[in-house]
């Protein structure tokens, strides 16, 4: 079995690359480092370090590499001729990558009838889904009909930590223990592909805003106000008693609305915040805080970590999130000079003020009263 991975970095070998290959499946990866492609093919295998006291070390063998922007004929081969095509490129190139996929598509479909599952592993919410208009943009019609009869772009919602590292081997990569890859199954074409570590469902939506408002509110809350108060890590952050009091406060807000919104079991949920906030304190994982902080734009947007839980809250919730709207004032605070969001932050601020900029950015209604509450903290 042939899998096609876009994206040989540090989350695709240490975390989608790693599971296809236990899987049973010859990962061919596709990147544009030239070093990275040429170890892969020379050694055709590399090592993964979980990020832990004693932390063991596997092999991942039966692997090799294309690079995209010098062979991208022997990658639409492979796409032709793939079991499972998937991405871990992260959202910004997505576009880029998706015609060729496309012409990988169009090949398979003149040799074969078997299906394909498109699989965009990237942190965030419809990556396939985005991925499928890219490549459907350059299709004719015709094409968009066969294509549909053929090949579906499940959604998936992926969760692993893996620290910034600097290793000998260029091909070592160190991960978190933790991980979680979610799939949706209503979305996929064919058999349900055996991928230990996996987990297949018939509604994504929970899982997507379990870990959106946990794993990714928290990294947030941790990394703006960490700013705020001139630390340099998540990890000290979360040694500092006042940051991670309100990282445990603002995921007890969101846990709310989870627990109601989805009938999670509360005493259950709660666990899992529990295990999120340890994975924050990891000492084998000291996230720099510029790298999980940046995009502010993007990360203030009305459907991200933010802002939709806090407007979901008025929904689902009696009172006010008052720590959400702590965080989301200092995200706005945020003004990192080498972060281009960032800069392009403060200038709206400087130019509309607080209230539009809010509106603007946030995407929330003039009179809402989160915009109140947010400008409340603001000015503390």
């Amino acid at each position: 079995m042939l899998a096609v991975h876009f994206g040989a970095g540090n989350i695709g070998r240490g975390f989608i690359g790693s599971l296809l290959a236990d899987a049973g499946y010859e990962v061919c990866f596709v990147d544009v480092n030239n070093e990275i492609v040429d170890l892969l093919n020379e050694r055709q295998e590399y090592h993964v370090t979980l990020a832990e006291e004693n932390g063991i070390t596997s092999t991942v063998k039966n692997v090799r590499a294309l690079n995209s922007l010098q062979q991208p004929e022997k990658v639409i081969e492979a796409i032709a001729e793939a079991h499972i095509v998937t991405t871990a490129v992260g959202p910004n190139i997505l576009a880029i990558i998706s015609e060729l996929i496309a012409n990988g598509l169009r090949k398979r479909v003149e040799r074969t009838e078997k299906p394909l599952n498109i699989i965009a592993c990237e942190n965030m919410i419809g990556g396939s889904e985005f991925l499928k208009e890219k490549v459907y943009e350059k299709l004719s019609d015709k094409e968009r009909e066969q294509f549909d009869e053929q090949f579906a772009f499940p959604n998936a919602a992926v969760d692993r930590i893996v620290p910034i590292q600097t290793n000998d081997d260029k091909l070592l990569v160190s991960v978190e223990p933790f991980y979680e890859w979610v799939v949706d199954r209503s979305k996929i074409i064919g058999e349900v592909p055996v991928i230990e570590g996996a987990t297949f469902v018939d509604d994504l939506t929970p899982f997507i805003e379990r870990k959106l408002f946990t794993v990714n509110t928290g990294h947030a809350i941790a990394a703006y106000l960490g700013y705020q108060a001139g630390i340099k890590t998540i990890k000290e952050a979360m040694e500092c008693e006042e940051i991670s009091q309100a990282v445990k406060e603002t995921l007890k807000e969101t846990g709310t609305v989870l627990v109601n919104k989805y009938n999670f079991n509360s005493n259950e949920h709660q666990k899992y915040i529990e295990k999120i906030v340890s994975r924050f304190t990891n000492p084998y994982i000291n996230d720099e805080i510029p790298r999980v902080a940046r995009g502010p734009i993007r990360k203030l947007g009305p459907n991200d970590r933010l802002i939709s839980p806090a407007i979901q809250y008025y929904d689902y919730v009696d009172g006010q999130p008052k720590n959400l709207a702590n965080g989301i004032a200092a995200a706005l605070r945020y003004d990192y000079p080498e972060d281009e969001e960032a800069v392009k932050l403060q200038l709206k601020i400087k130019g509309l003020g607080y209230k539009k900029t809010i509106e603007q950015v946030c995407g929330i209604q003039a009179g809402h009263p989160l915009i109140e509450l947010i400008t409340m903290e603001l000015t503390k």
